[in-house]
């Protein structure tokens, strides 16, 4: 399994505090089955992005890995935070944010008071070259309220990112509930961990993986864990994906919607 959002380098946010503590994680993640994980630490105002000293703590954390054989591909990105002054800088150095300097974006929403001009924020960055995959959506408190705010971004070419431990309860009830009917509607493109540390919040991604394949088929769970978010760490466009259900419904699309160009259909 590809791991695309995890906060395993240490000491840069709220993630991996120490060396020794992202080879303990790195270890976890190998044994649940994840080949590779991308390192994406926050760019928040909170937690300054720094790609020099970000590149320092992967090279650390490779040679660990390789000291300790332990087998686990690591990629490098961020988990995007959008401020005026992130944004500025993503539209003028895109490579500088994205995942493996690639065109895919890692991007999080404000937990609370989501400005009505997301949807031209999300066009933006596209404009700028770049896809933006909007990480644990289920987990946001104005989703949750009204998770139709996610059909013009759908629609539009928004991709999505559900963290596994919301899939299998461990966020909470709401999360898990809206993170099923996401994946039951094929509104999701990747599993991921989003992990930060050893116990509270591990890089597990099996269990969900294998709830997913049980639920909604084992093809759509190998999609979300393994076709589409290696499609994303090599730089290619995603392999042909299921029709999602319930955004068109009540709209008049002449030539048919974004997604069938954005996967090629």
């Amino acid at each position: 399994m590809i791991d695309l959002h995890s906060h395993l380098l240490h000491g840069l946010d709220d993630g991996s505090p120490t060396l020794e503590n992202s080879v303990a994680m790195a270890r976890l993640a190998v044994a649940d089955g994840i080949t590779h994980m991308t390192c994406t630490p926050h760019a928040s105002s909170k937690y300054t992005f720094e790609p020099a000293l970000i590149a320092e703590r992967m090279a650390e954390l490779r040679a660990a890995l390789a000291a300790e054989t332990i087998p686990l591909s690591l990629g490098q990105g961020c988990d995007f935070h959008l401020s005026y002054d992130n944004l500025q800088d993503a539209q003028q150095h895109p490579a500088r944010y994205t995942i493996n300097g690639g065109e895919y974006l890692l991007v999080e929403l404000p937990d609370f008071g989501l400005p009505r001009t997301m949807g031209e924020t999300f066009y933006e960055l596209r404009l700028a070259g770049m896809t933006p995959i909007l990480t644990h959506p289920e987990r946001n408190s104005t989703i949750q309220q009204k998770p139709e705010i996610l059909h013009e971004w759908l629609r539009n070419g928004l991709l999505l990112q559900v963290t596994g431990d919301s899939v299998t309860g461990q966020m909470g009830k709401i999360a898990q509930k809206l993170a099923h009917q996401m994946l039951a509607k094929r509104w999701v493109h990747f599993l991921s961990t989003d992990a930060h540390d050893t116990v509270r919040r591990p890089p597990r991604l099996s269990a969900a993986r294998e709830m997913v394949a049980k639920k909604y088929g084992a093809e759509y769970a190998t999609r979300l864990c393994v076709e589409n978010p290696q499609a994303v760490v090599e730089g290619r466009m995603l392999p042909e994906q299921d029709e999602p259900l319930g955004l068109y419904d009540d709209e008049d699309y002449a030539g048919g919607p974004w997604w069938r160009k954005l996967f090629g259909r």
